[in-house]
C-alpha cells in the first residue's frame, strides 16, 4: 500500500527554506535520481518514471518544473496528485511504495513532489492495453528494460550465493572484454558459438554474480566488466 503524506494547502504560507532546497535540487538537472514534469497531462509516462526509479536506485519526481530548469509550480496540486494516484493504480503492478509532499512556491503556485525507494519488489510493470513492460533508469532517461534485464531485476531480489562454472565460454568473453568495453548479447552469440538461450544464461549469472554489470540503452543492453 502506498504510504501518503499529509498533503500541505495550496495557499500555505511558502517556506524560505524549502524553497532553497527546491532550487538547489532543481539546479542539479534530470539525471540518475531526479525528474521534471510541467504538469501531470500525461499521468501514464509520469508511472513510467516511478517504475523506473522503484526498478533502478529510486529517485524523485518533480511536478511543476520544467526541463529547462525553471519552476512555474502547479495551480492546483491535489489534482495533480489525483491524477497520478490514480494511474498508479489502474496501471502499476505491484505497486510502488512512495511518498509525496507539496511544497507552497507562492500564494498560488506549488511543486508537488514523488520520492520512490529502489523496490524489494522490482520489477513493477506497467500494465496497458492487456499488456505489460517495465523500465529502468538510465542517466536521465527511462528506458524498457529487456528480457534479460527483467530477469535480473527478478533474481537480485534474493540474496543467494550466485554458482556458475567458469569454462572455455567465460574466459573467452572476458578476453573479449579485455580488449572491448561491453559487448551485446547477440555479439557474444556469434563469437561464442552458443545458441541464445544459453549465451543469456551465461550473462545473467555473471550479472548476478557481479562479474559483469549490465547497462540498458535503447539499442539494447551492453554486458561489460565491473
Amino acid at each position: 500500500m502506498n504510504r501518503r503524506m499529509t498533503k500541505p494547502s495550496a495557499t500555505a504560507s511558502v517556506d524560505a527554506r524549502n524553497l532553497r532546497d527546491l532550487k538547489k535540487l532543481v539546479a542539479e538537472g534530470e539525471g540518475l535520481h531526479l525528474e521534471f514534469k510541467r504538469k501531470a497531462a500525461y499521468p501514464e509516462k509520469i508511472v513510467r518514471e516511478l517504475i523506473a526509479f522503484a526498478n533502478t536506485e529510486g529517485g524523485t519526481l518533480l511536478v511543476g518544473v520544467d526541463d529547462d530548469g525553471t519552476i512555474p509550480g502547479v495551480k492546483y496540486p491535489e489534482e495533480e496528485i489525483h491524477v497520478i494516484l490514480e494511474a498508479l493504480t489502474k496501471t502499476c503492478r505491484p505497486l510502488i511504495v512512495h511518498q509525496e509532499s507539496v511544497l507552497s512556491i507562492s500564494d498560488n503556485r506549488s511543486v508537488v513532489r514523488f520520492d520512490v525507494s529502489p523496490s524489494l519488489k522490482r520489477p513493477h510493470y506497467l500494465i496497458h492495453d492487456q499488456q505489460r513492460e517495465t523500465f529502468v533508469r538510465v542517466a536521465d532517461m527511462s528506458i524498457k528494460a529487456s528480457v534479460e534485464m527483467q530477469e535480473i531485476l527478478k533474481r537480485s531480489r534474493r540474496k543467494r550465493d550466485i554458482h556458475f562454472s567458469f569454462g572455455d565460454a567465460e574466459k573467452k568473453l572476458m578476453e573479449y572484454l579485455d580488449v572491448h568495453t561491453n559487448i551485446t548479447l547477440n555479439q557474444y552469440m556469434k563469437f561464442s558459438g552458443l545458441n541464445r538461450f544459453r549465451a543469456r544464461r551465461k550473462l545473467i549469472l555473471l550479472v548476478l554474480a557481479n562479474v559483469l554489470k549490465i547497462t540498458a540503452s535503447e539499442k539494447g543492453d551492453l554486458f561489460s566488466r565491473l
